[in-house]
């Protein structure tokens, strides 16, 4: 199934050329662009079809028709907590304990799967494109794009603010820049300060510190696999219930980290929308008085 996009051109790109628009308004991708060209009317306007050199006018309404994507991930019925859905993007308040794509190990228990059989069964075939991929005992929001021009145009116009509990009293905010690479003799975990990984940036703020926990809130300069936990636990501060990176299960049974804010400009409107979630239960009970 085809995707329909519409546009209208405002004032600042009024007489230009259609390819001018597509590219520095839209932000069209080359590749989408050639890939629209191979579309019978894949740009148009009122029904006839635009070529690059063909001007545009304000308030003209330019309508891209996406060649369909396949779908190859098995749907599957699961509960989802939709946080916000409109034609174009999808938002999920993701749980602990679900991975996001399938891989060897987990072919139908992730979100992939259970948005795939909800889209489906709005019938609404899309590609699955999430646009961040949060580790599977990583809770919170998780921006999904319904195309691949909207999950082009989101991976430039996005983002992420996480919350997590470390380990310890950690008293001043500051920025850890160390790089990252894997730990050797492991295919999974991660070590930092190498000097022969990959550059990383986190910059985090203490907000409230209680039962020897601080809640620690974490911008991304670079997004790295297990950036957050990685970091923290080289800082001497791992992050509560991460046994991987020296964390300890004693007040939570999964790394306390949670994707609690996303900002994005809106791949169609260009309007700027902000979605919070709230802490899930498990990690404000490790902060709460009631632990006192």
């Amino acid at each position: 199934m085809s995707t329909v996009l519409h546009f209208t051109v405002p004032k600042d790109f009024d007489g230009k050329e259609t390819k001018y628009f597509l590219r520095s308004y839209c932000h069209i991708s080359a590749g989408l662009l050639t890939a629209l060209k191979k579309v019978p009317l894949g740009i148009s306007k009122n029904g006839i079809l635009l070529r690059s050199v063909d001007k545009v006018y304000q308030n003209d309404t330019v309508t891209l028709t996406l060649p369909p994507e396949e779908n190859t991930i098995i749907p599957v019925a699961m509960p989802l907590n939709i946080f916000y859905e409109d034609n174009y993007i999808l938002v999920i308040d993701k749980p602990f304990h679900m991975p996001v794509h399938p891989t060897h190990d987990h072919i139908t228990d992730t979100l992939a799967n259970g948005v795939t059989y909800y889209l489906r069964n709005k019938q609404e075939h899309f590609a699955f494109h999430a646009l961040n991929r949060l580790d599977r005992d990583t809770t919170g929001l998780v921006l999904i794009a319904k195309d691949r021009y909207s999950a082009f145009y989101l991976a430039k116009n996005f983002q992420k603010r996480y919350m997590a509990i470390c380990e310890g009293i950690l008293t001043d905010s500051g920025t850890v820049n160390a790089d990252i690479s894997i730990l050797d003799g492991h295919t999974i975990e991660r070590t930092a300060g190498t000097g022969n990984g990959i550059p990383s940036v986190t910059h985090y703020k203490p907000l409230l510190s209680r039962n020897n926990h601080t809640l620690v809130e974490f911008s991304l300069e670079t997004g790295r696999t297990h950036q957050i936990r990685v970091h923290m636990a080289y800082l001497g501060f791992p992050l509560a219930g991460d046994d991987m990176y020296g964390g300890h299960l004693d007040f939570i049974k999964r790394q306390a980290l949670h994707c609690q804010q996303i900002s994005f400009i809106h791949p169609i409107s260009h309007k700027p929308v902000t979605l919070s979630s709230p802490l899930p239960d498990d990690m404000l009970s490790v902060i709460s008085d009631k632990s006192l």
